[in-house]
């Protein structure tokens, strides 16, 4: 008995398809594919977030000092002339961080390993690479999605099935959170 679907794919093309699609489902919430590859995303997705759900709690509040750039009111850096050259002013200001113990550091490496960073473009912005943000899937994961499911012991996404597809017959399901 097999330990996985081999999908019709050579072993980096499937990788790379399963990581895509884990990462568009804990970015959206649910993806439409076909079942074969909907129940391999399943197994990882379920991993990471069983993972997200141990260490959710598992950090210290640290406050530290950080050297910020001081700004005027349109948000452009003030600049002041020492030595005959524009040095940006600095200020110091005290913030509270959340520092990893090393179990929750080393579960986010491995959800790291399996996740692509994704790039939320706003619509006006479309096409320019201005008002781009990254979106953080590990802190989602921590902080969004893991409080969700504290209290199940285990099935985090639901598979719903569509029909087949058009083209080839296959069958296609919704594949999402609980």
């Amino acid at each position: 008995m097999a330990k996985y679907r081999k999908l019709g794919r050579t072993s980096s093309q499937r990788k790379a398809l399963l990581r895509s699609q884990v990462t568009a489902l804990i970015n959206n919430g649910k993806i439409v594919t076909t079942e074969a590859r909907a129940k391999e995303v399943r197994k990882i997705a379920e991993h990471l977030i069983t993972l997200a759900v141990k260490e959710k709690d598992n950090f210290e509040e640290v406050t530290v000092t950080a050297k910020v750039p001081k700004k005027d009111a349109e948000g452009k850096r003030v600049k002041e002339v020492v030595d005959g050259k524009k040095v940006t002013v600095y200020e110091s200001v005290e913030k509270t961080i959340k520092k990893d113990k090393p179990s929750r550091l080393h579960a986010r490496h491995l959800m790291l390993k399996e996740l692509y960073t994704v790039t939320e473009v706003p619509t006006e912005a479309a096409g320019r690479k201005k008002n781009t943000k990254e979106v953080d899937l590990v802190a989602k994961l921590f902080d969004e999605i893991a409080p969700k499911y504290v209290d199940r012991k285990g099935g985090y996404t639901r598979i719903i099935k569509i029909g087949p597809r058009k083209g080839d017959a296959a069958m296609e399901v919704v594949l999402e959170l609980v």
